[in-house]
């Protein structure tokens, strides 16, 4: 029996987890497995789906309301046998025979989930209950993308899972914060009582194609600047730090922490740390020489440091990211290049 922790160690459930599809046990039929991916045409979503798709076993059902998420980024899929696609949101229930949710869907840039906080909290509770009412009813394993803003403005660096964080429960960032420590909370009751097989990752700060170009994050900001040739604007004092880790790298740890028997939560991230001005001497650097660099006002309640202890990670399942920074950067500016119609100077 594993002893219960208050920090997200090693948990037990007090019941056993409901039954999946008797499909499932099966003898002369091997059903696919059938993955629900919510949030599944935003950033990282429409690349998880890509590296579930390639597994001829899977069958991927993606629900999104498109707030920030984008039929593009699934267009190589759509008409696909074994691909369906549900404009839905998730602050409505959902009724759908599933084997494993991925649990993605919700604002995850400062400029989207400041525009519309209330809608922004209620996709993290109301959207996570109905996502564990579903695996309830289903035997369903699910998956929520936790965030590193569960820390706030952290006081221990590197971050570890063990953290409890300094999170302001009253500011402009708090219904993306709390929000997603209540989704945690959840996850966590709903195992404990109900049984629910759960993972919880927490995710660092990633970067690749499809990112929104206009929303907000920092990767995004300097790479759509240098490609218009525009100033690059660092937010006072530039000294803050974050940690990048590539789409790629994210989305194989998502896979391993879903196929593998920790609940979690682990963080998901790349140990990598730059200031905002190394950030942007970077980007300038590899992306457009002439541009400038200058400083601008911060926005309320930014994190000084970010970044990620992934002990955790590498111990339990294996994980550890492969791209470097200066090797994803280009490899953003091409898929940048392409949707601005900027082409490179020869």
């Amino acid at each position: 029996m594993a002893k219960e922790t208050s920090n997200g160690g090693s948990h037990v459930a007090t019941k056993p987890p409901p039954t999946p599809s008797p499909l499932r046990n099966a003898k002369f039929f091997q059903a696919n497995m059938r993955i629900l991916v919510t949030g599944g045409a935003g950033f990282i979503g429409s690349h998880l789906v890509d590296k579930l798709m390639e597994n001829e076993k899977n069958e991927v059902i993606v629900v999104d309301n498109y707030f920030t998420g984008s039929k593009d980024n699934l267009k190589k899929w759509i008409g696909h046998p074994r691909f369906e696609l549900i404009r839905h949101d998730v602050t409505e229930p959902l009724l759908v025979e599933v084997d494993k949710i991925y649990h993605l869907a919700c604002p995850a840039s400062p400029i989207f989930y400041k525009y519309n906080p209330v809608k922004t909290i209620k996709t993290n509770v109301i959207g996570t209950l109905n996502m564990l009412g579903l695996a309830k009813r289903v035997g369903a394993r699910i998956l929520l993308t936790s965030t590193s803003e569960v820390y706030g403005d952290p006081l221990v660096h590197p971050q570890d899972e063990s953290y409890w964080g300094n999170v302001n429960p009253i500011g402009v960032r708090s219904c993306y914060d709390e929000g997603k420590r209540v989704a945690e909370t959840l996850m966590f009751d709903y195992h404990r009582q109900h049984g629910i097989e759960i993972r919880i990752a927490r995710i660092f700060n990633t970067y690749g194609p499809r990112m929104n170009i206009d929303d907000g994050r920092v990767v995004s900001n300097f790479i759509a600047q240098a490609v218009r040739g525009e100033p690059l604007t660092v937010q006072a004092p530039g000294t803050q730090t974050r940690s990048f880790c590539y789409v790629s790298d994210m989305v194989d740890g998502l896979i391993r922490l879903m196929e593998g028997e920790n609940t979690g939560p682990i963080n998901i991230g790349n140990p990598g740390e730059f200031t905002m001005l190394e950030l942007a001497e970077t980007v300038k650097e590899l992306i457009n020489p002439d541009v400038e660099i200058i400083s601008v006002e911060n926005t309320p309640d930014d994190p000084r440091q970010r970044k990620p202890d992934i002990t955790k990670a590498k111990e339990l399942l294996g994980w550890e990211p492969k791209v470097k920074l200066r090797d994803g950067l280009p490899l953003m500016e091409d898929d940048f290049r392409t949707r601005l119609g900027v082409p490179r100077k020869n």
